[in-house]
This record gives structure tokens, C-alpha cells and sequence, in this order.
């Protein structure tokens, strides 16, 4: 237990839970002042080339430092080398590196005034995306960029390796890179004034299973070191200078955690049986190849949805056949058998790339986006599909298209796909032609037209999170209207009712890939309104399966037919803890600890 000085006042900080878990302990501040303090000064014309050198050689001398650190990163980390060396190529992005050397010689100013107004530039695209991971990349930009301007004002660098106390870290933010050279017998955990739960640092924290709370604004300047400081890493707190009876009571909370953490972890590899035997598929959802290790520590069935954007993305030019390759073919080799569902491109509407010069739209949600702009850039797209033929060669690959509105796109997709397999087929080249081809339901047209679209498809996958913004017009980004995205709304129901009836009708399965699928009081109605599989963030996995182990499906029918006949969210609600109040009562209980 701490000691503590009766002085010092209990202050709660609040920020966003990137790492669940809890730990209490003393605070050491990690010190990166000097880089966020740039003057401007201007710079002979006669110096300009000795500036654009210096800069050069600040990019060369952050690249050797990112290449030392992932040669020395361990090897529970390894997995994680790809957000570094991602970090390598924006090192030398076009967006930041080439605007900053015409930056230099345009306006005649110093190095670090160049990077710093770049910067100020690019981060905004990516921040002013409603999609939350990708809005996260901005941190990436910020990542690198503060590495380049330790080089060029000399600072510091911060070697969180080189710790030797049993602390918590606190810091303005903490890079991949920094977290990735985390030792756990010395670091507890740890708070950032930035970030997000979708940032890379988030990633590297779940990894480590540390908690991490980020996002809290003023940590630093409240925190001193040697604070005595709680982490709630789930509910996203931080307690500094807690009393003795928040002591006591955190104590408790702390065990009570690590044992529910591992009776859970002892479930998850459990099927998600129900309790007369029907057997439901719970899958995980990742954005990353090195995700796919929480996927099976979660006790996931597959990957559900892989998402392909990142690999477009903070990137000067679009990625290669190969380098695509590699990418599906390191998930699928760690999932062996298991199926892995990569979803082709769903770039510009809120995920514009940053070498597309024409992706300006007034309503990018409606607009070019997802398979529409892949059907546009043909040759793009085929360097996609060929990537994943090659990968499917290697294990049980399934190809989702995003986005469909009608049977005209499933015809284009399905000929370019027979392009790409035969082309490979000329060349000598290992493929897998014959794999399963599924489309994303998410726009109400699909829905109407599902009986036209599953004679051409091998299954559905629901995406909640489009299907309840274009059936109710909501904008989930518009703070006035978000409460309005209710998953429960009648005609929300009554769209993956229709989708599911179609597909058995026609012989074809039915997945949900959306948010939807990971809330775990939902499940007994998704799986009463056929849903044959499910797939969600790797966190949610297991309080999923537990509910689903809950419920037996005999009884769904006579529920399905009350909650079909309710007329607002509120009402199925009710229904549904009025029915399966154990079931939710259990899984909130859950959820709190």
C-alpha cells in the first residue's frame, strides 16, 4: 500500500480508456520539451541549400533511429514492426517531406518553421475525417514530425528503455515507436495528454496489456513526479493523489478485474454455442496484419472484416502488388485454417487518400467512394484483387466488396476478377480463383434488391454502421443528430430481417461485420433474425460468446415475433431486458467490471 501526504487533494482526470486494466503507482514524468517551441528566423539565399541539407540529414538521422528501434523490438511486439515501418515511409512522404524542402527555399525560413507549417497542414485532412481510427493517423503525422524536429533542434531523445523504477508514465503523447521499447517489469502503465483509442500507441498498449488512459489534455501539468496516480484503463481515469479509501476501494476493484480478466480469457476459447446446441461463428474485425494476434487471444473464429484502407493511406503514391500481398498473406498465415474476409478498397468519401488530387466532394458520403471509385480506377483495382488471388493460394480467403447499390457493380467486380485470375494464370503465377465473393449490405438499395444480388454472390455481411446512416439519414458525425443512430429502430430491424430472409431463401449466409455485432445484448436478436455469423472489434469477442452460451434459441421465435411487432427502439428495449434480463443483467455486470 502508499503512503501518502494528507495535503495533497484527490484530482480526477478524465481522458479515453486506450488500454483496459488498473494500476496504481508513482508517476514519472517523460520529459520532451523544446520541440513543440519553434521561432522563425529568415535564411540567406546564399544558406538555402545548407538549410534543405540540414533538414535531409534531421529525415536520415530519425530513419536510423526508427531502424534501431524495430531491429531491438521483442518479440511479443514483433507483429507490431509494420506501424513503425509505416512511420519510415512518412518519413519521406511527399506531403511532408518535399512541401517542407519548398517551403524552406520558397520562403527562405529555417528547417523547423517549414516542418512546423507543413504540418499545421496535412494533420487537418486526416482530423477532419468521422471515421475515428483514420482520424487517428493524424497522430502518426504528429509521430513523425516530432522526431524530425528533435533531430533538428537538437533535442533529447526520450529512452523509455533505459527506465529502471517501477512507474507509470506520464507525457505529453508517446509515439509507437516509445511504447513499442515499454519493459514490463518496470512500466505499470501509462497517460498521454493526446491520442485516441484507435492510435497506434492505443494498439501497442492492448498488446502489452498495460493500461493506458490518452487524451487527457492536461496530464502533465497536473501530474508531478512521484504522484501516487490510478489508471482506470476501461473507464479512462486518472486519480492523483487518491485518498486512502480510493486506495482501498481501487485495490479491491484491481483484483475483482484481474480475476473476471481471467475467467473471461478462459471462456473465450470456448465455442459460441447456444444452450441447445446451435452454433454461431464470432469472428474479429482488424485494420492491421499485426492485429490479427488479438483476434486469436480473444478467441476469435476468423477475421470477419479486414479492412484495406490503412495500406493506402500516409502513404506518396498507391502500394504495389507485392507489398499488398505480403500484408494479406502474414494475416493469413497466422490464422492457418481460419477464414479471413479482406474487403476491397473503401477510399475517399471520410477516408480520402492523400495522392488523390480529385477527391474534393461536396457530400463525400454519397459521393466516389468504395467500390464506385474502384470500378472508376480499374487498373488500381485489379492490382488489389490480384494481391488477394495470390494471397488466397495460401489459405481460406473470402473477398468482401463494400458499398454495392446494385447488380451492375457485382457484374463489373466478378469480370475484373476473372481479368486479374486469368492474367495471373498466363504468367505463371500461384492463385486461387475459386474463393467465396460476398458483398456488403449497407445501402438500402441492396437491401430491396437482395434476391437480384445473391444470384450472383456467395454471401452477405451486414455493415450496420452505413445501413443505419443511409436508411435514416443520420450523419453519426453530427452531434445534433447522432443520438438519432439507433440500431434497434424498427426499420433497422426490418432491413436485416429482409437480408437474411433473401439469403436463405437463395441458399447463401448471412454476416454482420457492423458495431452492432459487438454489443452483446443484441445478440439474441441478431441471432433470431438469422444472422449466421458475427464479427466485432477482438475486445468484444468474448462477451459475445458468453452472451450467445446464454441463450437458448428454441425460445426466440415467440420474442422475435413480439419485437417485430414493437414500433420504437424504447419499446424493443424493453422487450428485450423484460426477456432476457439475466442474460443482460450478467453481461452489464461484465461489461462494469
Amino acid at each position: 500500500m502508499f503512503m501518502k501526504d494528507q495535503e495533497f487533494q484527490e484530482t480526477i482526470l478524465k481522458g479515453i480508456g486506450g488500454s483496459p486494466g488498473i494500476c496504481i503507482g508513482k508517476a514519472y514524468l517523460v520529459d520532451k520539451e523544446g520541440v513543440d517551441v519553434v521561432k522563425k528566423y529568415v535564411v540567406p539565399a546564399e544558406s538555402l541549400s545548407g538549410e534543405v541539407g540540414r533538414f535531409k540529414t534531421a529525415v536520415k538521422n530519425a530513419r536510423a533511429e526508427l531502424q534501431r528501434i524495430i531491429d531491438k523490438t521483442p518479440q511479443e511486439l514483433r507483429q507490431h514492426a509494420q506501424i513503425l515501418e509505416t512511420h519510415m515511409l512518412l518519413l519521406e512522404d511527399k506531403m511532408i517531406y518535399d512541401r517542407t524542402i519548398d517551403l524552406i527555399e520558397k520562403e527562405r525560413v529555417n528547417a523547423e518553421w517549414a516542418l512546423k507549417k507543413v504540418v499545421s497542414l496535412v494533420k487537418p485532412m486526416f482530423e477532419s475525417m468521422s471515421d475515428d481510427y483514420l482520424k487517428q493517423r493524424a497522430e502518426d503525422i504528429t509521430h513523425v514530425s516530432d522526431r524530425i524536429m528533435e533531430n533538428l533542434v537538437g533535442a533529447d531523445q526520450v529512452n523509455i528503455a533505459r527506465i529502471d523504477k517501477r512507474v507509470i508514465l506520464v507525457a505529453r503523447d508517446l509515439s509507437p515507436a516509445e511504447t513499442s521499447q515499454i519493459q514490463l517489469e518496470r512500466i505499470k502503465g501509462f497517460v498521454t495528454n493526446r491520442g485516441g483509442r484507435a492510435s497506434h500507441t492505443s494498439i501497442i498498449a492492448r498488446t502489452l496489456e498495460i493500461p493506458a488512459v490518452l487524451g487527457v489534455g492536461n496530464a502533465t501539468l497536473t501530474i508531478k513526479n512521484d504522484d501516487i496516480i490510478i489508471v482506470d484503463g476501461k473507464a479512462g481515469i486518472v486519480v492523483v493523489n487518491p485518498t486512502e479509501q480510493t486506495l482501498l476501494e481501487t485495490e479491491e476493484r484491481r483484483e475483482r478485474y484481474d480475476i473476471q480478466k481471467a475467467m473471461v480469457a478462459r471462456r473465450s476459447h470456448l465455442p459460441a454455442q447456444t444452450r441447445d446446441g446451435s452454433r454461431i461463428s464470432v469472428m474479429g474485425n482488424i485494420e492491421l496484419p499485426e492485429e490479427v494476434v488479438s483476434v486469436l487471444d480473444h478467441g476469435g473464429d476468423g477475421i470477419g472484416l479486414y479492412r484495406t484502407e490503412f495500406q493506402y493511406l500516409s502513404r506518396p503514391d498507391f502500394p504495389g502488388e507485392d507489398m499488398l500481398f505480403d500484408n494479406y498473406k502474414d494475416v493469413i498465415d497466422v490464422m492457418g485454417t481460419r477464414p479471413v474476409t479482406i474487403r476491397t478498397l473503401d477510399i475517399n468519401g471520410d477516408k480520402a487518400v492523400n495522392y488523390i488530387r480529385d477527391s474534393h466532394e461536396l457530400n463525400p458520403a454519397l459521393g466516389l467512394r468504395a467500390i464506385r471509385y474502384c470500378l472508376q480506377k480499374p487498373e488500381i483495382f485489379k492490382t488489389q484483387l490480384r494481391a488477394i488471388l495470390r494471397a488466397a493460394a495460401f489459405g481460406n480467403v473470402r473477398i468482401l466488396i463494400p458499398m454495392i447499390s446494385g447488380i451492375e457493380e457485382v457484374d463489373q467486380t466478378i469480370r475484373l476478377l476473372d481479368e486479374a485470375a486469368r492474367c495471373l494464370e498466363q504468367q505463371g503465377v500461384a492463385h486461387k480463383r475459386d474463393i467465396p465473393l460476398g458483398i456488403m449490405i449497407e445501402v438500402p438499395s441492396a437491401v430491396v434488391a437482395a434476391d437480384i444480388l445473391a444470384e450472383k454472390v456467395d454471401f452477405f455481411s451486414i455493415g450496420t454502421n452505413d445501413l443505419i446512416q443511409y436508411t435514416l439519414a443520420i450523419d453519426r458525425g453530427n452531434r445534433h443528430v447522432a443520438h438519432l443512430h439507433q440500431p434497434l429502430h424498427p426499420a433497422i430491424l426490418r432491413m436485416i430481417k429482409r437480408t437474411c430472409d433473401v439469403a436463405r431463401e437463395k441458399g447463401i449466409p448471412t454476416y454482420m461485420c457492423g458495431e452492432m455485432a459487438a454489443e452483446p445484448l443484441y445478440a439474441p436478436i441478431l441471432l433470431g433474425l438469422g444472422v449466421d455469423e458475427l464479427s466485432m472489434n477482438p475486445q468484444a469477442i468474448p462477451l459475445v460468446k458468453d452472451a450467445i452460451r446464454s441463450i437458448d434459441s428454441k425460445d426466440i421465435d415467440d420474442f422475435m415475433n413480439a419485437v417485430m411487432g414493437m414500433t420504437t427502439p424504447d419499446a424493443v428495449e424493453a422487450l428485450l431486458a423484460e426477456t432476457y434480463g439475466a442474460v443482460v443483467n450478467k453481461i452489464e455486470h461484465l461489461k462494469q467490471e
